[in-house]
């Protein structure tokens, strides 16, 4: 005699078992917490009022799985944050004359230390804001030096036989319009 089967000791039914899918899953109250933090979130902005707030966190309190859950917070995506806009010149462009006094208070700092910087953003950083910006990084540019030549007895001279090079730099940059920040610089002055 063949033994009996299956399905004939559970009464005739064939019971298979079917795993349910991702939102069928059941929730958790660990998995609640976030959805109840959005809605306090979505409140706080306005977005939802006294009674429609109360309403959905009952529903996600009593949620069971998480296709009941994400039904709550679905018309709650986050807001898009606006575009950033690039930085805005609050000026006019610096004009060719403008840029040629910048790249010689860069070029003036390799000959003279600091007082060429210093003596161009005295005469021409009133006239123009580029040429200040320009000047003042020069004068910043060169005091650090010579703050690092005094402080080691004349040893950070040696500085000054490379420094030529970034304030050669720095002037082809300001021809082009943009900003330079030397590096490792003290900013004294603003």
């Amino acid at each position: 005699m063949a033994p009996p089967s299956r399905a004939a000791e559970h009464g005739g039914v064939n019971k298979t078992y079917m795993a349910p899918t991702n939102g069928e899953l059941r929730v958790s109250h660990a998995e609640r917490e976030p959805v109840i933090e959005q809605l306090k979130q979505a409140y706080a902005e306005g977005r939802l009022d006294h009674d429609e707030f109360d309403l959905r966190v009952h529903l996600a309190m009593t949620a069971k799985t998480r296709s009941d859950l994400a039904a709550i917070t679905r018309d709650l995506a986050p807001p898009v944050a606006p575009p950033r806009r690039p930085e805005v010149r609050t000026g006019p462009a610096p004009s060719g004359e403008d840029r040629m006094l910048a790249a010689a208070a860069h070029a003036a700092g390799a000959l003279t230390t600091f007082v060429g910087p210093l003596v161009l953003l005295l005469l021409s950083g009133k006239r123009s804001e580029y040429v200040r910006r320009h000047a003042a990084e020069a004068l910043n540019f060169q005091l650090t030096l010579l703050l690092v030549t005094i402080v080691t007895f004349g040893l950070g001279g040696i500085l000054y036989a490379v420094a030529w090079i970034a304030c050669a730099l720095a002037a082809v940059v300001a021809l082009t319009d943009k900003p330079f920040r030397y590096p490792w610089t003290l900013r004294l002055i603003r």
